[in-house]
């Protein structure tokens, strides 16, 4: 198995009659889920995608992918929320956080359309400047405010660059399969499309072709990567807490938050691990955060994040439970040679590869918040594997699900996201909101 989930640390908060007691609750839940008859049941799809991948949909993606690393030094990928968190973690994952600068034969991949910030976009057309280049616009409606600015300024660019015929060839559109601005705009301009089923959400869409694209450019094993999610999603079949991980891990979170444990944070000993933690934010912060519910989620890079954050991780409030990825192999190791003068007194940690220095750090940190009263769950993963990461996306894919529907939230809307949108339109000027707009302006005067 490329995932296994270690409890022994949690003896002291949960106890094995309090996840006895949650067993016909998931149950329950897992009939409604596998039934498609519990709320958000129109959302489904991503259930089953390693297991009901579109083969001819994975050669398109492949062909793609394949023409963008022959005519390009440059993908931009244009999303934001779901849209792009799933590829980019999926890059630093699979590749690197330094994927850009370093050496390789695949096109640097650059985001934009996350942000409304004029210097982050002006960066990435300087980084763009004197290089061939290809969008991936990524947008179920291609009315989202971010991603919709931005491919209107790089469309611009590569129609300058290459005329109205040359950038037809080098813009990807991945969204909705019969409606929408960007559906209507690819087909009149005859872009090439790549559908979002209408039954996976952004944040559940990584392993569609919303992320499968750009993973694709990088070089990456797609067939290896939906084995692995496959694997997860027989695995995660079964409704039984004691055979199925993704599930307890779900209760376990669901029995913290009842005893006041309101946060939890992902903790990683790797920075290729640090986007997975935003991808993981919007999965459950968008998923479980409605109707006054939902843990807050967050994230940490250790050791890192110990030099600022864990003095309050340890000694702070107790509102925390930690949920560890535990890394067994890295790629390549570094071996510390031992010193002569021994100047910097270091040689006790020498003799030894870097890994086992951090393992170390690892133990002796989850020691101490343990001992600390902070509660501490451990996911165990391989490697840094295409196989590994389609696995572990199902894994919280499914934990999300299972956790939602225990804490009697739909897991799959966001209904509090257009709140700040009409807002943002209404004070923009957007024809239609001229009433809310009206509104804000004389709560704005009133402050």
């Amino acid at each position: 198995m490329s995932l296994a989930l270690n409890t022994s640390y949690l003896r002291d908060f949960v106890s094995p009659a309090e996840l006895e007691a949650l067993e016909p609750y998931v149950e329950t839940a897992h009939r409604l889920l596998h039934s498609r008859s519990g709320q958000g049941s129109e959302f489904l799809g991503w259930l089953e995608l390693g297991q009901n991948r579109c083969l001819e949909e994975l050669a398109r993606i492949q062909a793609a992918a394949r023409q963008i690393q022959k005519d390009s030094q440059v993908l931009v990928v244009i999303g934001i929320g779901g849209s792009y968190l799933g590829a980019r973690a999926a890059l630093d994952f699979l590749r690197s956080p330094n994927y850009n600068a370093l050496p390789k034969d695949t096109p640097d991949i650059l985001f934009a359309g996350n942000s409304l910030s004029p210097d982050a976009l002006n960066e990435t057309l300087e980084l763009c400047k004197g290089k061939d280049i290809s969008l991936n616009v990524v947008s179920k409606s291609g009315t989202t405010i971010e991603p919709a600015l931005a491919f209107r300024v790089f469309r611009d660019l590569v129609e300058k660059k290459y005329g109205k015929e040359g950038a037809r060839k080098r813009i990807y559109c991945t969204t909705d399969k019969a409606k929408g601005n960007l559906k209507s705009l690819a087909d009149r301009e005859g872009y090439q499309c790549f559908v979002i089923p209408d039954d996976v959400g952004g944040r559940y869409s990584v392993l569609t072709p919303v992320g499968l694209l750009p993973i694709a450019v990088a070089g990456c094993d797609l067939q290896a990567l939906l084995d692995g999610c496959a694997a997860a999603e027989r695995a995660y079949a079964n409704p039984k807490l004691s055979q199925n991980d993704a599930y307890r891990y779900a209760a376990i979170r669901n029995i913290l938050a009842r005893k006041g444990k309101v946060s939890e944070v992902l903790v990683s000993y790797e920075p290729a691990f640090v986007m997975l933690g935003e991808w993981y934010k919007q999965l459950f912060g968008e998923s479980e955060g409605k109707d006054g519910k939902g843990l807050y989620p967050t994230s940490m890079c250790f050791s890192t994040d110990l030099h600022s954050l864990g003095q309050y991780v340890q000694d702070g409030s107790p509102i925390l439970f930690e949920t560890v990825l535990a890394l067994k192999r890295n790629r390549r190791d570094f071996y510390l040679e031992p010193e002569a003068e021994d100047f910097d007194g270091l040689n006790f940690a020498a003799g030894q590869n870097l890994s086992a220095v951090n393992h170390k750090a690892f133990m002796g940190t989850l020691l101490a918040h343990v001992q600390g009263g902070v509660p501490n769950l451990v996911v165990e993963i391989e490697d840094r594997s295409e196989y590994t990461f389609g696995y572990l996306v199902h894994f919280f894919e499914k934990a999300c699900a299972m956790s939602g529907y225990l804490l009697g939230v739909n897991p799959f809307d966001q209904p509090g996201v257009q709140n700040y949108k009409t807002n943002m339109f209404a004070l923009l000027g957007k024809p239609g909101f001229e009433e809310q707009r009206k509104q804000l302006e004389q709560l704005l005067s009133d402050l």
